[in-house]
């Protein structure tokens, strides 16, 4: 029953906080599976963590405290941070809002399994594992979250993702875990002050980027839609990009001319089709899984190869390739 009450104390707080993030999602931008995959990479993070720990601190011939304040922050964000990488590098988020909610997760992966080390190793008292849920739990989901967040604002400022887009980020979490770990102020009001300003600054944050998904997607279905309505009306050659394709159709066949415009049209209707869904979401309803867009999206990577590189990049203008415009589209996977 102690061991029990242990984890309880010590994992449900940042348990209840990650669920309350998702919960005032009110576009509901990162599916549960996708939470849980975020926890799942937490938790690998954790092993790794250790095992790296193990190494290097009798490596480099370090006490365990010197460690703890210096070197262990660095190992743990850094390996936590991975799974963020991926999921910019692969266009799994779209907005700051969802990467926070990655972030926060990868945190309760980590310390969910950080827990059950130390309920292995310590017989700490109760009021510890009350610190450690309510303080050392949310700060390594805070921590992960800040990494995320500030990552993909430098994303979507370049729209483009690098590297070393983590470093300001993972700097800042560092640092935050680092003066965690050295208690300069006493456990229960480091403790304290953490669950006071984490929950505020994600009110803030979550504020400010859901007015951002709100301008987008309403910006871009009635763009989306105007396009497929002079497509469908036959009134492509007066609008930009049907003078454009005039103007590069000498360089390629007939063929590729026609994939192109199947290919505006087809990524115009996905576009719209999962803006819908973010809007439904947003009114508090669930869209039906439409069982044509598998089919669509394998034509749309069919037509992406066939018309080649070059024929892309001479659409780049009218076809976005931004992290977004990418993102969209995991969305109709549910």
């Amino acid at each position: 029953m102690t061991a029990v009450l242990a984890v309880a104390v010590s994992v449900l707080p940042v348990a209840l906080f990650l669920g309350a993030l998702v919960l005032i999602d009110s576009y509901k931008l990162v599916a549960l599976r996708a939470v849980l995959l975020s926890v799942a990479a937490g938790v690998v993070a954790g092993f790794a963590s250790y095992g790296v720990n193990e190494f290097l601190r009798p490596a480099l011939a370090l006490d365990f405290t010197r460690y703890s304040w210096y070197l262990a922050p660095v190992v743990e964000e850094s390996l936590k941070a991975g799974f963020v990488v991926y999921l910019l590098m692969r266009s799994k988020v779209g907005f700051v809002v969802d990467a926070a909610i990655h972030g926060f997760a990868i945190g309760t992966g980590f310390a969910l399994l950080e827990t059950l080390y130390y309920l292995r190793v310590s017989d700490a008292t109760l009021w510890s594992w009350i610190v450690r849920g309510f303080g050392t739990a949310i700060m390594h989901g805070g921590a992960t979250a800040i990494v995320a967040m500030v990552t993909k604002a430098l994303q979507n400022r370049f729209d483009v993702f690098r590297l070393y887009f983590l470093l300001p980020g993972l700097g800042v979490a560092v640092v935050l875990h680092s003066l965690y770990n050295q208690f300069l102020l006493h456990p229960l009001l480091a403790a304290a002050l953490i669950v006071l300003i984490f929950p505020l600054l994600s009110v803030i944050v979550f504020q400010q980027s859901e007015r951002v998904t709100s301008a987008w997607v309403g910006t871009g279905f009635d763009t989306d839609q105007e396009l497929l309505r002079v497509m469908h009306a036959g009134q492509v050659s007066g609008t930009p990009v049907g003078k454009y394709l005039t103007t590069v159709r000498s360089r390629f066949s007939a063929e590729v001319i026609v994939d192109m415009m199947c290919l505006l049209r087809l990524r115009a209707e996905l576009a719209i089709r999962a803006k819908g869904i973010l809007m439904l979401r947003e009114a508090g309803f669930e869209a039906r899984p439409d069982p044509s867009v598998k089919d669509k999206v394998a034509e749309l990577h069919y037509l992406e190869k066939s018309i080649g590189k070059t024929g892309l990049l001479a659409l780049d203008p009218f076809v976005h390739t931004g992290s977004r415009d990418l993102w969209q589209l995991t969305i109709l996977d549910g």
